[in-house]
């Protein structure tokens, strides 16, 4: 089931450290729902058509210059009548000053106001950037996440597998791990998922027969990463004898995670199989993919060639 998420203003407050001129009375409990923001140009020239409400209002100096011309019947007016749609807020960039104006109708409408020392442009990209994140579509999926060579491998089967195991066989090879038992996903692009752990159980991973271990303890803090882009997904199954499985890999397959096609391996376990060796040969033949070169596909054709050349 995919879920829709919502943040809290004095959440994104916080963490882009804007300043809160006015606070408006249900300040607390306001959320964004979307991860657009509106400068409100031609609202100040009085078309309101379209008019989004429910974005977050930035406005530069553009917009402030322009109210600064008006006089103050009309500059009230404006204001007046675009403080009456109830958006989330308003956030004013450059430190510059809020006006009196603008104050009054913030109070008479209840709509809180920001401020950002930081260019319009680059406050409104840090904020479109943390909306995206904060609001993506997500799902939380049983499996281990771990970096293998810059390849984010999320790593699937039944419980008591080998997942973990396999997962600490490549913190000693030097690599990471994301998440182990939960995954949390995040579609933050047309075609880019990103995995991370969620805050309970983050840099932790459990072994059977020994229990629960810190790995950024017991490895150090660069055996672990708070979040990977999910580039592969490699289902592990038990070794049937009665199934075929693609020998040459020419099946390209995949799995689609939040209408996201990401490649797939289903890589068959038996006793003895060096599985970690076998994730770090599919990190890295999934990142020779990405680059244009497909080593099952010379192989055939080198095949086809050769009977060719002789059947000739």
């Amino acid at each position: 089931m995919i879920d829709t998420y919502s943040v809290l203003l004095k959440t994104m407050v916080k963490d882009l450290n804007l300043e809160v001129a006015y606070r408006a009375t249900d300040f607390d409990a306001i959320r964004l729902t979307v991860e657009d923001v509106a400068r409100p140009g031609l609202q100040l020239a009085g078309y309101f058509d379209h008019f989004e409400p429910m974005r977050l209002q930035v406005m530069g100096n553009v917009e402030m210059s322009y109210l600064a011309k008006l006089d103050v019947g009309d500059r009230a007016r404006i204001l007046d009548r675009l403080f009456s749609y109830k958006f989330p807020a308003l956030l004013i960039a450059r430190d510059i000053p809020v006006g009196d104006q603008c104050l009054v109708m913030a109070k008479k409408h209840n709509i809180t106001i920001l401020r950002s020392p930081e260019p319009t442009s680059a406050i409104i990209s840090s904020i479109i950037t943390y909306l995206k994140s904060a609001l993506a579509p997500r799902i939380t999926r049983h499996g281990v996440l771990v970096e293998v060579y810059g390849e984010g491998i999320f790593l699937m089967g039944d419980s008591g597998i080998g997942k973990s195991e396999a997962a600490v066989e490549l913190l000693k090879r030097g690599h990471r791990l994301i998440a182990d038992d939960a995954v949390e996903i995040k579609k933050i692009g047309t075609n880019i998922l990103v995995g991370t752990a969620p805050e309970l159980i983050r840099n932790y991973i459990e072994l059977r027969g020994i229990g629960i271990i810190n790995v950024a303890k017991l490895f150090g803090m660069g055996a672990v990463r708070d979040q990977n882009e999910i580039n592969l997904v490699v289902n592990i199954v038990p070794w049937n004898t009665q199934e075929v499985y693609d020998r040459l890999g020419l099946e390209d397959q995949y799995m689609e995670l939040l209408g996201v096609k990401v490649p797939m391996y289903t890589i068959p376990i038996t006793p003895g199989r060096n599985l970690a060796m076998i994730l770090e040969v599919a990190a890295m033949n999934n990142r020779q993919k990405k680059m244009g070169y497909n080593a099952a596909v010379e192989f055939t054709e080198q095949i086809n060639r050769h009977f060719d050349a002789n059947m000739g």
